[in-house]
């Protein structure tokens, strides 16, 4: 079959809107018609060349719809299911998957830098016939795309598919890691440094553990004001001022767990700082991976725990309904997270906002 998708062809210039090609199904695919995708940061990474993968490629890994056919060995879903999907599938049998490791899958991290799905190979092709690569295993930055089984995970049908395409990479990031990752003790003091996706739902997840102070930092006063309806009880601008803010505001100890989410060096140190001792600090965050970031020696003493975390301890298939139904019954805020709705042909303009640092998602949407 053949549809359209926003492809990139070349590092640092806009993503086109091309007719690509998927191949038959493999036994264990599944096909899904994307309703919505929602633009990421690590989107914008490959398009500038930060994170490097081959081209052509067709972007996008946050991204839900509903599912068209099935290869013949899948069970867990079926046509018309809605979906989810999952940026990391995994394989459930390798060193990593038997430890509890999915996000560790060998398999996966053997396949998808790539642009393979899981086999080893592409489903899809450029209208000539070139091969086409996948991100994430994912692609949805498309009317179609192809997922391993373990990739599509079914969630109520009655969540908007705008709202339920977040659940795949912000949202459960950022609401794992104060719930699975790092689960925030009720009562306790929590800093959140970065005010985008991620981190408005560090917020929230820490809000619905029951955190005692929720603070937030960003540069942004809007950010600030949006974090209070995400649970923040506290919010402070950047600055050098900072971390004597944290300070005053948790008895001059910092905070019992920090999540960082900015993505920025200094984000990083401030967060090592604002840890008090034997607290948690959590980095969601990431910046190029050659660069170096340094660290005052002091800051990592205490007994105090770091932790790196890409996907909130996410185990999909448990974790993506249970959202989607947080979200159903008014305890998730999905709403204010979408600042614009864009069709295919206008990706281009939501990763210029993104540039510009505009908005928390943009959202392309499929009638």
């Amino acid at each position: 079959m053949k549809f359209r998708a926003a492809v990139l062809r070349q590092v640092g210039q806009p993503l086109a809107i091309e007719t690509v090609e998927a191949a038959a199904l493999k036994p264990t695919d599944v096909l899904v018609r994307i309703r919505a995708s929602g633009l990421c940061h690590t989107d914008l990474e490959v398009i500038e060349g930060a994170l490097p993968y081959p081209l052509p490629i067709v972007l996008g890994h946050e991204g839900a719809g509903v599912v068209e056919a099935v290869g013949s060995a899948v069970r867990q879903v079926k046509p018309g299911d809605h979906v989810v999907c999952s940026w990391n599938p995994h394989c459930g049998d390798c060193f990593y998957c038997d430890r509890d490791q999915p996000i560790l899958c060998e398999v996966f991290s053997a396949t998808q830098p790539k642009g393979q799905l899981m086999d080893g190979t592409s489903r899809l092709a450029c209208d000539d016939g070139a091969p086409m690569h996948h991100f994430s295993v994912v692609s949805s930055h498309a009317e179609y795309c192809v997922v391993p089984e373990s990739g599509a995970i079914a969630v109520p049908k009655a969540i908007p598919f705008d709202r339920a395409c977040l659940i795949g990479c912000g949202v459960m990031t950022g609401f794992g890691a104060a719930t699975r990752a790092a689960p925030v003790p009720a009562g306790a003091n929590v800093l959140v440094i970065g005010c985008g996706a991620v981190g408005l739902n560090v917020l929230q997840g820490a809000r619905l553990a029951g955190a005692g102070r929720i603070v937030a930092i960003d540069r942004s006063q809007a950010r600030l004001e949006l974090a209070r309806r995400f649970g923040a009880t506290d919010g402070l601008l950047a600055g050098d001022a900072a971390l004597g803010d944290v300070r005053a505001l948790t008895q001059g100890r910092g905070a019992d767990l920090v999540f960082e989410s900015a993505g920025h060096p200094s984000a990083f140190a401030l967060a090592a700082e604002a840890c008090r001792p034997g607290g948690q600090v959590v980095f969601l965050g990431k910046v190029h991976v050659d660069q170096q970031i340094a660290f005052r020696w002091g800051s990592l003493m205490g007994e105090k725990r770091i932790t790196r975390s890409s996907y909130g301890g996410a185990r999909p298939r448990r974790d993506f309904p249970l959202l989607a139904q947080a979200y159903l019954d008014g305890r998730l805020n999905l709403d204010d997270l979408i600042t614009a709705r864009l069709p295919l042909d206008r990706i281009n303009d939501g990763f210029d906002a993104m540039r510009r640092g505009e908005g928390i998602r943009s959202v392309i949407t499929f009638d």
